[in-house]
């Protein structure tokens, strides 16, 4: 699944609006630990894009783990 929600990522990245829905949704799918993983290679590869969404999610006190 982890790699699936990279690609759709990559796919919306030039679309703010898209980018933020599908991180939304991605992070509500994945376990904890690929949320780390996915948030790590978000920033990585988007940070610079995509910085105010990344921090929105980050910075967020609740737990998109189910």
């Amino acid at each position: 699944m982890l790699e699936h929600q990279m690609k759709v990522l990559t796919s919306v990245s030039g679309n703010p609006i898209l980018f933020k829905k599908e991180l939304a949704k991605s992070i509500q799918w994945l376990n904890t630990e690929e949320q780390t993983q996915l948030i790590n290679w978000v920033k990585e590869n988007f940070g610079d894009d995509h910085s105010e969404t990344i921090n929105e999610f980050v910075n967020s006190t609740y737990d998109y783990a189910s």
